[in-house]
């Protein structure tokens, strides 16, 4: 059989093709919102394909409709799968970094494309699978409540009161404030040398007082076991590694989920993204993203376009 895209069957039909490719990348941003790994969501649309493929596509009236409903339900059945794994995970978890680009799954829902930010991803992932995805296809992919309802086997009222739920935990997180192109890269510059430098007195005219760091290893790659807390500590713990490593090659500098933010070659030869939260000129998060398995997506930046780790 002839494959492409990703391994689709392309004799499968011009009309399967015809309903799916152009939501394919609502698909992966779907996905890519519940589950937080991008690699994942291309699996998760891949399946999706598949199923609509095997569908009775002629009794379907909105393509679109079916397949965002299809993608949730395995997107649900992933989370059940990996839900042991994720309790299980070493260290601090964070949703797979993805460079801004063109392609980016958050263009998929341009009304709320912000809310790819590494902190509403954090929020979205504190939300019950349900609450998720309830919220995510009523109120990013404009799903009807009595569509979502019928998928949950939930009522209609019912599935009312988990977008309501999540929407109020939504709403109690920090609010995103949008930072300028200028003074994103003026600060995020700033950052890479004084990290890079050890220079705790310019990390600390670059950080908030109650700035957060977030390293994610997943165990598998040296990283903080838990989060750093207030600007002394931070300074100190990059202080710390610029004595003891050498600086990573930079690959990258723009927007990491439409963060300000930065991938660097390591000295294993792996790439590390670093992506900022900054408000009223100060650092206030920091998310690292060391496990290979996340980094498919910032490989792409690597010389040659190399793999972190097979997907």
């Amino acid at each position: 059989m002839a494959a492409g895209l990703d391994g689709m069957d392309l004799t499968a039909g011009p009309d399967a093709l015809e309903g799916f490719l152009p939501v394919r990348r609502e698909l992966v941003g779907l996905a890519y919102r519940m589950t937080g790994s991008y690699a994942t969501a291309e699996d998760i649309a891949q399946e999706a394909f598949l199923r609509w493929q095997a569908a009775d596509r002629a009794a379907v009236a909105v393509p679109r409709a079916w397949l965002l409903k299809a993608t949730a339900r395995l997107s649900l059945d992933h989370l059940k799968s990996a839900r042991h794994r994720r309790e299980a995970y070493v260290g601090p978890w964070l949703p797979e970094p993805l460079p801004d680009d063109a392609e980016a799954p958050q263009l998929a829902a341009a009304s709320r494309a912000e809310d790819l930010s590494v902190a509403f991803l954090l929020t979205l992932q504190r939300l019950s699978p349900a609450e998720r995805a309830v919220f995510i296809l009523h109120d990013l992919f404009e799903t009807p409540f009595a569509e979502i309802a019928a998928l949950l086997h939930r009522t209609e009222a019912g599935c009312r009161k988990l977008a309501e739920r999540a929407r109020a935990h939504l709403a109690a997180a920090a609010p995103r404030q949008s930072v300028g192109e200028a003074e994103a890269e003026r600060i995020t510059r700033a950052f890479l040398a004084a990290a890079r430098g050890g220079d705790e007195a310019a990390l600390a005219a670059l950080l908030a007082q109650d700035v957060v760091l977030h390293t994610d290893g997943g165990g598998v790659r040296p990283a903080a076991r838990n989060l750093i807390l207030g600007a002394a500590k931070v300074g100190r713990f990059f202080a710390g590694l610029a004595r003891k490593h050498v600086p990573g090659a930079l690959l990258h500098m723009g927007r990491i989920n439409r963060l300000p933010g930065f991938v660097t070659l390591e000295a294993d030869g792996l790439p590390q993204s670093t992506a900022l939260e900054i408000r009223e000129g100060r650092i206030t998060a920091i998310y690292i993203v060391r496990n290979p398995e996340k980094l498919g997506a910032v490989s792409a930046l690597m010389p040659g376009g190399g793999a972190a780790s097979p997907r």
